[in-house]
């Protein structure tokens, strides 16, 4: 999205909420980078993105401060992070182990139709 619809997006927004962590407008116009053109999101929808997005900054401090150290280095963030980075692979892995089990529960079928038939 070029930089000019995304202040065009953030104009259009109402006035800022004070009680919401992030400037909605801001994350408004982030979601709709990565949503369809033709959708269009409740405002219920943008005020809790910008409260899942304060967990999620929040979650990753908490991480952060685990350390015993003064300074907050990148690293440190990575470390914090990578519970989120991770969840794809997690997701591959729930897919594979699934595709394990089926195979597993047709061979147990196998074996049954076999030990009926003797």
């Amino acid at each position: 999205m070029p930089e000019e619809e995304i202040k065009q997006e953030i104009q259009e927004e109402p006035e800022e909420d004070e009680s919401l962590p992030f400037p909605n407008a801001r994350v408004v116009a982030v979601m709709k980078k990565y949503l369809s053109k033709d959708k269009m999101i409740r405002s219920e929808v943008k005020k809790a993105m910008n409260r899942f997005l304060e967990e999620i900054v929040a979650d990753v401090c908490k991480r952060m401060d685990e350390f015993p150290y003064a300074m907050i280095d990148y690293w440190m963030f990575e470390k914090a992070i990578e519970p989120y980075k991770r969840l794809d692979k997690l997701e591959a892995e729930k897919e594979r182990l699934v595709k394990h089990l089926e195979a597993i529960e047709k061979d147990i079928e196998i074996m049954k139709k076999d030990i009926m038939e003797r």
